[in-house]
């Protein structure tokens, strides 16, 4: 992701949150969330299956793991599917499990696909630079403030949406039986709580910068949770996660001393430079 697309992200997200507030008010909302449900229900599949995946593998045969069949659309032969006997095997459970989840819409059967999509969201997602991450997170605090408080949009769509695009949680006001959580209060804050992980991994040192935007992640949510509470309101999570995540990263690295080396990292480059080091060692092994 670069400093483009990550200034684009909160405008692109404003379109398809409008886009979606447009069709459930126009259009049956019973008829938007049969078409979405079809659509979740494939996506949980392969969201499952890949979850589960590494679980699965040491379990099953390494040509299982390693063979990959390749299935062409008939007509259109171009169009192809690269898949392994263990992927199909690891999306059993999903079939089954995404069928509980359509036929009864249970609130645990929600949760799991939901953290599924959210696993598989930041595993998949890369930010890039810290630089990025700082540009998207505040782009989407103002997202969110703006959607939540001045319009009804972000709360109308959070209720209409039948779908596992959130958490829920249960309560004991009769008149709001769930608390929600967006997944994208999850996922945006966990690829930037995910780059502090890679940084430490890749400087080999003990700075736990990781530990501190978790932690920073875990006050702003707990924050959430106390204010929606107080003032029995919606609110923005990011208002709160994402002074958390970026405010516990920037005091530790300060106390460090080592903002440079912070804003100077770049998975782009590290990428780069691992490709040649690989590409060194096995030349030197054919010499």
């Amino acid at each position: 992701m670069s400093n483009e697309h990550a200034m684009r992200f909160p405008l692109i997200g404003s379109a398809m949150l409008l886009s979606l507030f447009l069709l459930f008010k126009f259009l049956s909302k019973d008829l938007v969330n049969f078409v979405l449900t079809g659509y979740f229900f494939l996506l949980g599949i392969i969201a499952l299956s890949a979850t589960l995946l590494p679980y699965i593998e040491g379990f099953l045969p390494k040509r299982w793991n390693e063979e990959e069949i390749v299935w062409r659309f008939p007509y259109y032969k171009s169009l192809a599917i690269e898949f392994t006997r263990s992927q199909v095997f690891a999306g059993i459970p999903g079939v089954f499990f995404c069928a509980w989840y359509a036929s009864k819409k249970h609130f645990l059967a929600n949760n799991i696909l939901g953290l599924a999509f959210s696993i598989q969201g930041i595993e998949m997602l890369s930010l890039g630079s810290f630089k990025t991450g700082a540009i998207l997170l505040v782009g989407l605090f103002f997202y969110d403030i703006f959607w939540v408080f001045f319009t009804p949009v972000m709360v109308t769509v959070a209720k209409s949406f039948d779908a596992p695009i959130k958490l829920l949680f249960r309560t004991s006001n009769a008149a709001r039986p769930y608390s929600m959580l967006g997944l994208g209060d999850i996922v945006i804050p966990g690829i930037f709580v995910a780059l502090a992980l890679r940084f430490d991994v890749s400087r080999g040192k003990g700075s736990n910068y990781f530990k501190s935007a978790f932690i920073g992640y875990i006050v702003g949510l707990a924050l959430t949770i106390v204010v929606m509470n107080w003032f029995n309101a919606a609110q923005p999570a990011l208002l709160y996660i994402v002074p958390g995540v970026i405010g516990f990263l920037a005091t530790h690295c300060i106390w460090n001393g080592e903002v440079k080396q912070l804003l100077a990292f770049d998975e782009s480059k590290l990428a780069a430079s691992s490709k040649e080091d690989t590409k060194t060692k096995t030349d030197k092994k054919e010499e």
